[in-house]
């Protein structure tokens, strides 16, 4: 027997204190960035977007991924690589915290 498993999710989270600094002429940039750490942590991306102050996530959660440990990695390594790129000169961190929210096959975006 094999197993079946389907856990969507849509991610959010927010620059520190909600400042708009994520300029749009570099976000995709940002965006392939954490592709590919989604997909390091076996996990598919289907959608990413976002605003100046926050930044939205649909994806597929790999059952040997826990979302805290993903998130997690995503905000660490993004906020190490935004300060390194100087990209977003006015980026200080992520503010704590994020909201999930689970979504079913029919519900899928």
């Amino acid at each position: 027997m094999s197993t079946f498993r389907q856990i969507y999710y849509q991610i959010v989270f927010s620059t520190k204190h909600r400042k708009p600094v994520l300029n749009i002429e570099h976000e995709d940039e940002l965006y392939k960035y954490i592709r590919g750490i989604v997909k390091n942590k076996n996990c598919k991306l289907y959608r990413i977007n976002g605003m100046p102050d926050h930044i939205h996530l649909f994806i597929d959660l790999h059952p040997s991924v826990s979302l805290s440990s993903l998130v997690k990695d995503i905000k660490v390594s993004t906020n190490l690589w935004i300060k390194q790129s100087g990209l977003f000169p006015d980026f200080e961190e992520w503010q704590s915290g994020y909201g999930a929210f689970t979504y079913s096959e029919r519900e899928k975006i």
